[in-house]
């Protein structure tokens, strides 16, 4: 492909945005298809159960490992300047908004991905609840909690470089990554196959991963052969949700870039998949979850996606394919945050739900 003549044409602000929508709607659909979900990962997984969700996001997150390691080592890559590794980064920020998200992405019932997932769907709670994400996140960013977000940030930093990047920390390099990921890629594809997995679930596992790292590749390419100062970055939905909130409210003019065309790719790639597995429905509030539930879980996902510096695809997945520290705390936050919420907050319900309803004198009907 040539990227030098693409870039010229339609310039660095087109192509990335063409590139962001093409990833976009391939992790939309590949995500739909495959039930892909952080929430219901952890759930699983401090359920002490092994189940297709644990599986699904285990493969695509050892996919996308694999995928942005092998394009490190054959020369196609190089992550040196990704902000994840080169910026001064905040363990502290990293670690607290890890928990804060992962308390909120129970309370939604999805992370900022599946909700944008979701809300393609028909689901009408997820798009109300992403609204309030984008609100929460822009405050964050600059706006009425950015003081609180960055005061947090300040309690424990670290500097970019090597001593952001575990794989130089650790001396492994990427064959290290390579390696690592490589092994729970096998793990995951043996509990794929002793659960007996349909064509979509394999399928939709593998994609979901790919376009994570495949969002990397694409912005590094256009920032291999512009002119101008492009920074590369992968797959996140914290920044353009706010991006894509400014756009609509005041800034209709502003540049093009790879997370504004990522947004509505991956709807429409969630679209698509929810049209050919005849999956879409109009969805509200219901099944004992109330709206103060959903928005409050927003609000807190939206703080501290930015806190963290990404969702749970941008700190967890993208990040964490790089190995970068911060990303890796973050995604510890997230399943120990989830895991509490979870036990706090729907263990009673589930309790409740399995001794059977109450009758009017408040004792339990077997």
């Amino acid at each position: 492909m040539d990227w030098t003549a693409w870039i010229e044409r339609f310039g660095e602000p087109g192509v990335l945005a063409v590139c962001g929508a093409l990833v976009g709607a391939g992790f939309g659909f590949f995500g739909q298809r495959s039930k892909f979900c952080l929430r219901a990962a952890v759930i699983e997984f401090w359920h002490h159960k092994f189940g297709d969700k644990l599986a699904v996001w285990l493969l695509a997150f050892s996919t996308a490992v694999v995928g942005v390691q092998l394009m490190v080592l054959l020369g196609g890559l190089d992550l040196s300047s990704a902000r994840q590794l080169s910026a001064r980064g905040s363990l502290s920020g990293a670690l607290i908004g890890g928990l804060i998200f992962g308390v909120g992405m129970v309370m939604t019932r999805g992370c900022a991905s599946r909700l944008l997932v979701l809300s393609a769907n028909g689901n009408l709670r997820a798009l109300l609840s992403g609204l309030v994400f984008a609100v929460t996140a822009q405050a964050a960013l600059g706006g009425i909690l950015a003081p609180w977000r960055e005061a947090l940030s300040a309690l424990w930093t670290v500097e970019g470089g090597d001593s952001r990047n575990l794989l130089a920390l650790t001396g492994v390099g990427p064959w290290g990554g390579l390696a690592f990921g490589l092994v729970w890629l096998a793990a995951a594809l043996f509990f794929a196959v002793r659960s007996g997995w349909g064509f979509w679930k394999w399928f939709g596992g593998l994609g979901t991963g790919l376009m994570v790292a495949l969002a990397w590749a694409g912005t590094y390419q256009v920032m291999s052969h512009s002119f101008e100062v492009v920074q590369i970055q992968g797959m996140t939905f914290s920044g353009p949700s706010a991006e894509w909130l400014m756009r609509v409210l005041g800034e209709p003019n502003a540049p093009w870039t790879f997370g504004l065309g990522l947004m509505p790719g991956v709807f429409a790639g969630s679209l698509i998949g929810a049209l050919v597995g005849r999956e879409w429905k109009l969805e509200g509030f219901g099944g004992g979850y109330t709206m103060p539930r959903y928005i409050g879980g927003a609000m807190l996902m939206g703080f501290g996606s930015m806190l963290a510096g990404g969702c749970a695809v941008g700190a967890g997945m993208t990040g964490g394919a790089i190995f970068a520290v911060t990303a890796w705390l973050a995604l510890l936050g997230m399943w120990v945050g989830g895991g509490l919420a979870d036990r706090l907050l729907d263990a009673p319900h589930h309790h409740a739900t399995a001794a059977g309803p109450a009758n009017t004198t408040g004792a339990v009907v077997p």
